[in-house]
């Protein structure tokens, strides 16, 4: 009973993998059909009209006749290669259109002479010589080599291995018309793999950035890795023989079988497993390649490419089809399919590659794989852009919940800052008419209760006009303490400087206005109405003393700015030649009080007050704060 009970639960799991398994299987049948129809359609169609097939071909030693396409029995010919020796028909009326001969397709390397003439040798260029490349070649002939009616046309062969050479079929004719072919093939097998190289090498930063930001998450590395690899192989042109052994050969050959390896290793952390341990030896054959590569010369690399790095790719991608097969089964996601799909399309490319290279395919050589490994490519950038969107989307949801609750925080911080904000006004309003009271109540309060007084003793004439006259002055200094003058004390002394001259030129008395530094005072930013009206009124008592009480004939202003070592700093100096006075304590005479307000004006600005008197006159000095305080509530 217990066995019975435990194959129940196997059989509904092993039919749920059957009915995901084989719908994914056939759609791949699918797939695999319509990648071989596809790389039958898409076979660029050449002008028959001007194809030659028929030539001697003289090889070992023996010369026979043949026809192309046609592989060579041998895989090495550098010193003796195939020579291919065929005849095309030139009529001089066809003279006015230029002629070329055009190889659709030849490896690794051909040499083609018209008439005796080398008018196209591929060595010269190395991106012509790679098989993965199928690089069409075209050359013009020069009028002066063509002969009416017969002409001679040779081919030589050169094949540095490890598999046959092979010449396709050879067109020679009017350039208008075999140019298009030759445009087409470069556009197929030339620049699209250029172009989708070009993207690899994009996507690699992308996804070396993503592996930077997110290291927990080594798939991004990995794949980059991979892609850096397939970038060096398609950007880096091969040494063509008989150069030397080349290190950058070595990294060419295996480059592949090592980028497949790590395809796998992306796929497996992708859909996330464990990498196992024996895993690594898919690594082997690559670098067995790589180091015989860089000890041994020509032709061994090649060789163990063709042994056990070929086979190693086809190992990869069959793993590799395994797992996207299990993703699928297991996760049934979009991310896993597509790439299921292109792994696919890649491996049926390999077998056709394959097919073509051991010459089972006997009329084609064509090698698609690298071309449609940009397929994979653009499938796991799908991937992982489902990926990003998947977590994009659980990110959103999870932001959701906390709209609400941040909406509901955000009208309580609304409410609880118009609260502050009102209250904060009301402060400033209050401090604002608490200074406007104590200033007209300092000034011009006093000087109104003085006209009042000398009106009722019946008082006439100047002295209730100097005491209004006093009253006007101290009200425009209020009105003048509003305007805004940027942190610049010097707009304000300037206009206490008009003031001063009119009030001295009655008594004759000079003004020496003196400004010891070019910058005058520093800026304050901070520097507020009330700090200017403090200021000015200490000027002012010091100017009014020396009117009344000094007999001076000389008043001199300075203005500086000192730096001590701990930053610049404004000083205000007034000194005039009178007479003096004797410095007196906290009495209560008139001077005694003019002082304690000049010393306590000095305070509330935050500035120190300096004065002395002798027989030789007087001297106030005003040094200013560095910072003026916020508040006028500072006190000496």
């Amino acid at each position: 009973m217990s066995e019975i009970a435990a194959k129940a639960p196997a059989r509904p799991r092993r039919r749920l993998i059957v009915s995901r398994l084989v719908p994914y299987l056939l759609l791949q049948a699918l797939i695999v059909i319509a990648t071989i129809l596809g790389l039958r359609l898409l076979q660029p169609a050449d002008p028959d009209d001007f194809a030659l097939s028929g030539f001697s071909l003289r090889e070992d030693g023996v010369t026979r006749p043949v026809t192309l396409p046609h592989f060579t029995s041998s895989r090495y010919s550098l010193t003796d290669p195939p020579l291919y020796t065929g005849t095309f028909t030139f009529r001089s009326r066809d003279a006015a259109s230029g002629w070329s001969v055009y190889l659709p397709r030849f490896s690794n390397a051909a040499e083609v002479a018209v008439n005796g003439i080398v008018v196209l040798d591929t060595r010269r260029d190395a991106n012509a010589n790679r098989p993965d490349r199928n690089t069409p070649q075209i050359a013009l002939i020069p009028a002066s080599l063509l002969r009416d009616g017969s002409n001679e046309i040779t081919v030589r062969l050169f094949v540095w291995g490890p598999l046959k050479g092979f010449l396709d079929t050879v067109y020679v004719g009017p350039d208008a018309a075999l140019r298009p072919c030759y445009e087409t093939r470069t556009l197929l097998f030339v620049t699209l793999p250029v172009a989708f190289s070009a993207w690899q090498s994009i996507l690699a930063v992308i996804l070396a950035i993503m592996w930077l930001m997110r290291r927990r998450e080594p798939v991004y590395g990995v794949l980059a890795v991979a892609m850096v690899l397939g970038v060096v192989q398609a950007f880096s042109p091969p040494p063509v023989p008989p150069a030397t052994v080349s290190r950058l050969a070595a990294v060419l050959l295996a480059s592949a079988p090592i980028e497949s390896a790590l395809i796998v290793v992306f796929g497996v952390l992708f859909f996330g497993w464990r990498w196992p341990r024996y895993g690594m030896l898919l690594f082997v054959p690559g670098l067995v390649v790589f180091v015989v590569g860089l000890i041994a010369g020509p032709p061994l690399p090649r060789v163990l490419f063709v042994l056990i790095g070929i086979p190693t790719v086809g190992l990869c991608l069959f793993l590799m089809a395994c797992v996207t097969a299990a993703a699928v089964v297991r996760r049934q996601d979009a991310a896993s399919f597509m790439i299921g799909c292109a792994v696919t399309i890649v491996l049926t490319c390999w077998v056709h590659d394959m097919l073509a290279a051991f010459e089972i395919m006997t009329n084609e050589r064509i090698f698609v794989s690298r071309l449609s490994y940009s397929a994979m490519l653009v499938a796991i950038g799908a991937g992982l852009t489902w990926r990003f969107a998947r977590a994009l989307n659980q990110v959103d949801s999870f932001a959701g919940q906390l709209v609400a609750r941040v909406r509901e925080a955000e009208e309580r911080l609304k409410a609880s800052f118009v609260r502050e904000q009102e209250r904060a006004r009301a402060a400033a309003l209050a401090n604002e008419r608490t200074r406007l009271m104590r200033d007209l109540h300092d000034g011009l309060g006093g000087q109104l209760v003085s006209i009042v007084a000398l009106s009722e003793r019946g008082h006439e004439g100047a002295t209730i006009t100097d005491a209004a006259r006093a009253a006007l002055k101290d009200l425009r200094l209020v009105i003048d303490s509003m305007d805004d003058i940027g942190g610049d004390l010097m707009l304000a002394l300037g206009s206490w400087r008009e003031r001063a001259a009119m009030q001295l030129r009655p008594h004759d008395i000079a003004l020496d206005w003196r400004v010891a530094t070019p910058q005058g005072l520093p800026l304050h930013p901070e520097l507020r109405p009330w700090h200017v009206v403090q200021i000015v009124r200490i000027l002012d008592e010091a100017v009014t003393n020396a009117v009344k009480h000094a007999q001076a004939r000389n008043i001199a202003v300075t203005i500086a700015t000192l730096d001590d070592g701990q930053g610049p700093y404004g000083v205000i100096s007034i000194a005039d030649d009178g007479k003096g006075f004797a410095l007196v304590g906290e009495g209560t005479s008139q001077t005694a009080r003019g002082l304690r307000n000049m010393r306590s004006r000095a305070a509330r600005c935050g500035a120190a007050f300096e004065l002395s008197s002798d027989s030789s006159g007087t001297f106030v000095r005003l040094q200013l704060p560095q910072v003026f305080p916020d508040s006028d509530a500072a006190t000496g």
